[in-house]
């Protein structure tokens, strides 16, 4: 097996490990969240108001950790690993 065919399957595990790992640690946050901000609104019902709003402003947080996650992802998978252009190289030395 070449360099090159290493350099690609590298990229493309790193950025499923990435994309993935991003997913699931906002969904376990955003879960979270929001059990915490159920609890705190049967507790304190006349602080729904602000419960609500720190709720919506720690998701919105929450939410870009799997867009920073992503980004990262894309530029290993793109700019770091160039899996795009060693993929018709890789085609070629196969013979298809």
């Amino acid at each position: 097996m070449s360099a090159s065919l290493w350099i690609v399957v590298a990229g493309i595990i790193g950025f499923s490990i990435i994309v993935a790992a991003a997913a699931i640690g906002s969904a376990i946050g955003d879960g979270n969240v929001a059990a915490k901000a159920v609890e705190s609104i049967a507790r304190q019902p006349e602080a729904r108001g602000n419960i609500m709003t720190f709720l919506f402003l720690g998701v919105g947080v929450l939410e870009v950790f799997p867009i920073i996650g992503l980004g990262l992802g894309l530029y290993l998978f793109f700019v770091v690993a160039k899996v795009p252009a060693l993929v018709p190289a890789l085609l070629n030395a196969a013979g298809h």
